[in-house]
């Protein structure tokens, strides 16, 4: 499939950028209103005036017609008053990553040995798709057994949405999954093509804040922050989650969650007691 096509990359860019256009309002850009406006937001020739390009190709890139350049999408960025993360996740539509280099679901020894050095910190090895490949008996002891789980519940997206207990065990569920389905939607964007992504996508479109969500548009990136747990057992629980690349493993990453005060450190010691 070529970007050209519905539902490629440059489809899927085309639409995110429409629909940050028709959310701003002239004022928001320093333009008269006016009362002849029929739809909400900006005109397209209104956009592309602000980013210096023509009226002709801005609409060619909402139609997901033409190819463009990192500059060039910086410009539309700033006319469309884009942040931090929808700035970057335009930008990721210049480069796509190329295919894994390694058999699905392959980690090696060395990442696994490093997972298991972090009990009783909570750890896990991710794939691009939010799958989980490995995890310590504290990542285990922090939600459940992964290893009661189907293979294809063992994904992040689907712990987070379609587990229940998450939304109790997450003290601030909402912005934590809104967050999480951003990143994800920002990174199937760019993979129209690939089976999993899409299977991912429909289980959790049978969840309605999902569904909400997803419609419309959101977009989001990692920050290293502080998450606060209600655990069942080990009680309330603040953790740093630490998100590292695999170098030598292309597009696998560790997380780990390290306690950010002494009381978590100690519930953490406690709760890997009970798990052994």
């Amino acid at each position: 499939m070529n970007g050209s096509e519905p539902g490629g990359p440059r489809r899927e860019l085309g639409g995110f950028l429409r629909s940050r256009r028709e959310r701003l309002a002239p004022a928001d850009v320093g333009l008269p209103g006016s009362r002849r406006r029929r739809t909400p937001g900006l005109r397209r020739e209104e956009v592309a005036g602000l980013a210096g390009v023509s009226s002709s190709w801005y609409a060619w890139l909402e139609q997901g017609r033409v190819r463009t350049s990192e500059q060039v999408l910086r410009s539309v960025a700033r006319a469309l008053r884009l942040n931090a993360d929808e700035t970057a996740h335009v930008l990721s539509f210049v480069e796509h990553a190329g295919p894994t280099e390694r058999p699905p679901g392959w980690v090696s020894r060395n990442l696994l040995s490093l997972v298991e050095s972090l009990a009783p910190n909570p750890a896990v090895v991710l794939d691009p798709h939010w799958d989980l490949l490995a995890w310590n008996s504290g990542y285990s002891a922090l939600l459940t057994d992964l290893a009661r789980l189907a293979p294809k519940q063992r994904n992040l997206l689907w712990l987070v949405f379609r587990w229940p207990p998450a939304r109790t065990l997450l003290a601030s569920w909402e912005p934590e999954a809104r967050s999480l389905l951003g990143q994800f939607r920002a990174k199937a964007a760019r993979h129209p093509e690939d089976s999993r992504y899409a299977e991912i996508t429909e289980e959790l479109l049978a969840d309605p804040d999902a569904v909400r969500w997803y419609g419309r548009r959101e977009t989001s990136a990692f920050h290293p922050a502080v998450r606060h747990f209600r655990h069942p057992v080990a009680g309330d629980l603040r953790l740093r989650y630490v998100k590292l690349a695999a170098v030598d493993e292309p597009g696998h990453h560790l997380l780990a969650y390290l306690p950010d005060d002494q009381a978590t450190k100690e519930a953490l010691g406690a709760l890997g007691a009970l798990a052994e």
